[in-house]
């Protein structure tokens, strides 16, 4: 079998002209990695068949976690759902918590204040940080590079300080309400946000010097896995995956929400999708974010942050269907939300990047690269498992 994980050619002929293989046949060695392999993003499974230590065809298997929530949510009533949509993905809890509040309010007509649009985007971007930087770490801790990961996952935990600080939680924060946010933001809180930027800036610094400058992270990651601009479309591809490989969506600027239309920041874009390209595009969307938290914090108004709901134990949104978005750390997010006038939603559909992402994509793409690669090009597609078992 030829390689065709892009080390020497990092062009892969066309999918449906590639040879059918003989799965069952004697040559080939089938291995599973997963469901709770360091190099899975979570609670799913690989189905590798490989020829020596090539993968010649890959299965994704998910279903270890059962959650079923969008199928719980329509026995439940709507602010009985709040708990369970930010268990939709764990790093980014954030993100749903805006998309479940955002699509209730447009149904019922609710307009939030001003300050808590503002607040809102500070909690996002918050999240964004948080979740990308964990990732980062997991990139570096596929190829070996563990002190990289222990380095980001101490300085996620500098955010969730904040977070808790903000929601009393650390990880759901249940901190962005139907009509707004929960409270206001703390005494001091700008003030130690900036520092935790300071802090979240000079990682980057050694990032740049421990992994994307390392030679031999460099020679692993230059040309593995590359997804070209003409698969976005077909395959769904968003957030910095389609990004890196010359795609300009980002919902924050085609679909303005909150406060977006009021910041400056240029969508961040690359020439080459690969897994080091994705990497680097990745670390500055962190350093963009910590610029639009500094812009949030100068900018926003005084006033109050929440508007007065109906009773939510008895709250009924009028009869009709929406579709929300926003531009999460791993690409778009969308809620689908239908109401029949009661007080249980009638139906709530998520669409977030991980399914596309990881299986119908991932088990194309996967083909021809190397055993000891499988892992960093997993984690390099941003996967999020439960929310596959949405």
């Amino acid at each position: 079998m030829t390689c065709r994980s892009g080390h020497n050619d990092p062009w892969y002929p066309s999918w449906a002209d590639r040879p059918q293989v003989d799965l069952e046949s004697e040559k080939y060695l089938k291995i599973w990695q997963g469901p709770q392999h360091p190099g899975v993003t979570g609670n799913m499974a690989l189905e590798l068949t490989v020829e020596g230590d090539l993968v010649v065809d890959c299965k994704v298997h998910v279903g270890y976690l059962h959650r079923g929530f969008e199928k719980l949510m329509e026995r439940r009533k709507y602010m009985n759902c709040f708990p369970i949509v930010c268990r939709i993905c764990v790093p980014e809890p954030d993100f749903n918590e805006y998309l479940f509040a955002a699509a209730a309010e447009e149904l019922d007509g609710i307009e939030i204040p001003e300050r808590a649009k503002w607040i809102r985007a500070l909690t996002l971007e918050l999240a964004r940080i948080a979740s990308l930087t964990m990732g980062l770490g997991g990139q570096a801790g596929a190829f070996g590079l563990g002190t990289i990961g222990q380095w980001c996952i101490v300085h996620r935990d500098y955010l969730l300080d904040l977070f808790e600080e903000l929601s009393g939680h650390r990880i759901y924060h249940m901190y962005i309400l139907p009509g707004g946010v929960r409270h206001d933001l703390t005494p001091g809180f700008a003030e130690k946000t900036e520092a935790v930027l300071r802090k979240i800036e000079k990682l980057m610094d050694d990032v740049q010097k421990v992994l994307f400058d390392n030679a031999v992270i460099i020679a692993r990651t230059n040309g593995l896995g590359v997804i070209h601009n003409e698969w976005i479309d077909p395959f769904g591809i968003v957030g910095t995956n389609a990004r890196c490989a010359g795609g300009t969506r980002d919902v924050r600027k085609d679909y303005p929400y909150l406060v977006y239309d009021r910041l400056d920041f240029d969508v961040i874009t690359g020439s080459r999708s690969d897994v080091y390209g994705r990497s680097l595009l990745r670390r500055d969307e962190i350093l963009m974010a910590c610029d639009l938290v500094r812009q949030i914090l100068k900018n926003m108004p005084e006033g109050p942050v929440r508007t007065k709901l109906p009773n939510p134990l008895h709250w009924k949104i009028p009869a009709g269907e929406t579709y929300v978005r926003a531009e999460s750390g791993r690409g778009e997010m969308g809620y689908f939300m239908a109401s029949d006038g009661s007080e249980f939603p009638r139906r709530i559909h998520v669409r977030g990047p991980s399914y596309t992402h990881a299986m119908a994509l991932f088990e194309e793409m996967i083909r021809g690269v190397s055993i000891a690669d499988v892992a960093g090009l997993m984690t390099s597609l941003q996967t999020c498992p439960p929310e596959i078992e949405r």
